[in-house]
């Protein structure tokens, strides 16, 4: 029996769920409703091209025509849903609002912009940088007026991209956070030490100040904060984001402790045939086994899959995430993943760490730069439960260790994993194993 299916948003997991469905069920009626005219886009693409990296068509993965004719999803763009009830939806579009079926609907609407209430946001050159329309926006308005001054609010991973991408173009860079450190909510303090030396290098950081207005006449000409105030030419608002979950509400659909959709292993929501996947939903830690929202790239695609595959009728089961996630300043590389000590501790765990500074080739063999590690174990069972990096090269050393911390591995594990060694691409004992001889087993 031929079925409607309807997916509200046209993003990683929307688009990922859509093309699973007609894989799976060809015959099926697979309709995308998308707000804007951006589909399988890349947000965290955002930053590079606000910095002039790459044009912003490249944001699309595919374009959707090639949904529309190759996979034979009814692609709807610039069709904002604005009422969702038992078994249809409504929804604004060119030429009218319009009454949609479905049999199975999957909420795939992401999240948007926390945008704190500071008086002056509506001034021009005030900009938030969560899709690509914003890019486009802020590229247009660099070209449309002269902009020397930035002030970027926030400390999270979107604010330091930001602050990246224009202290590259030369501009004189104001970076303000209300938090006592930079990317407090996902590093230990030893880590964002690191970062932090490398940001007042390069940008004014201003911490423990609280934004209080926008000023100037039409457009931004200065930051008020409750310690001083910056010249601005142009603002970036990073302030987080949250889960857009007001269509959910509308059918009944369960709100999680985290603020997003409940979902079940198979991303099914509590309403029979309604499912959730993406930023918009919440998921389980591979760790804790707690609810966590994790609203990142990787897991939104695979979440879109699982979805997908469900509501065809296979049986897929989305085994949770670690929260893996890596960014850049300049030269200077983050990442984590698994639990901080601060997170485990607050988890219950009675826990070890390590802390090291190590190099990334032989001291012999030229190019060698610093990495530093923090790992995290039970001081029980000696079972790792997370890793921090910053310096050079982090990233085969972070997703070595999220493969150790799905496979269950211990400190032991660790240290006799059988990693490449040669001078070109590493010293003879890898960072991540001196790390585990530290820890000790």
């Amino acid at each position: 029996m031929r079925k409607r299916v309807v997916i509200i948003g046209g993003g990683a997991a929307g688009m990922s769920a859509a093309s699973r469905v007609k894989k799976l069920k060809p015959e099926w009626d697979v309709k995308v409703f998308e707000a804007t005219e951006w589909v399988s886009h890349a947000p965290c693409g955002v930053p590079y091209v606000v910095e002039g990296i790459s044009s912003i068509e490249k944001l699309m993965h595919y374009p959707p025509e090639f949904f529309i004719k190759k996979r034979g999803i009814d692609l709807h763009l610039n069709a904002e849903v604005i009422e969702v009830e038992q078994g249809n939806i409504r929804v604004r579009e060119s030429d009218g609002e319009h009454i949609y079926g479905w049999d199975y609907l999957l909420f795939a609407n992401g999240a948007s912009p926390q945008v704190p209430a500071i008086e002056g946001c509506s001034l021009e050159g005030v900009f938030t940088a969560d899709l690509p329309p914003d890019a486009a926006m802020i590229r247009g308005y660099m070209e449309k007026n002269e902009v020397r001054d930035v002030v970027v609010i926030g400390t999270g991973y979107i604010a330091i991209e930001m602050a990246e991408a224009f202290v590259a173009q030369g501009k004189n860079v104001t970076l303000i956070g209300r938090s006592e450190r930079v990317l407090r909510k996902s590093f230990d303090k030893e880590i964002t030490d690191i970062v932090e030396e490398k940001l007042v290098q390069h940008l004014n950081l201003r911490l423990e100040e609280l934004t209080l207005r926008f000023e100037g006449n039409k457009r931004v000409e200065k930051v008020i904060t409750d310690a001083g105030e910056y010249k601005a030419d142009l603002v970036i608002i990073a302030t987080g984001i949250k889960p857009n979950t007001e269509l959910a509400r509308q059918l009944g659909v369960r709100i999680g402790e985290t603020g997003a959709i409940w979902t079940n292993e198979r991303m099914q929501t509590s309403v029979e045939n309604v499912y959730a996947a993406g930023d918009v939903a919440e998921t389980k830690h591979l760790i804790t086994g707690r609810k966590v929202w994790v609203p990142l790239a990787p897991p939104g695609n695979k979440m879109g899959y699982v979805a997908g595959a469900n509501i065809a009728g296979q049986d897929v089961i989305f085994p949770g995430v670690l929260g893996t996630s890596i960014t850049k300043f300049l030269d200077l590389e983050i990442g984590k993943t698994g639990l901080t000590e601060g997170e485990a501790i607050k988890e219950g765990y009675d826990v070890k760490t390590a802390f090291i500074k190590a190099k990334t080739r032989p001291h012999y063999y030229p190019g060698a730069r610093e990495i530093w590690l923090k790992g995290v174990a039970d001081k029980e069972t000696s079972r790792l439960l997370g890793l921090q990096a910053v310096g050079a090269e982090i990233l085969p050393r972070i997703d070595t260790f999220a493969a150790a911390l799905q496979a269950g591995f211990t400190i032991k594990d660790l240290f006799f994993a059988d990693l490449a060694y040669a001078p070109p691409f590493a010293p003879v004992w890898d960072p991540i194993v001196v790390l585990a001889r530290v820890l000790k087993f």
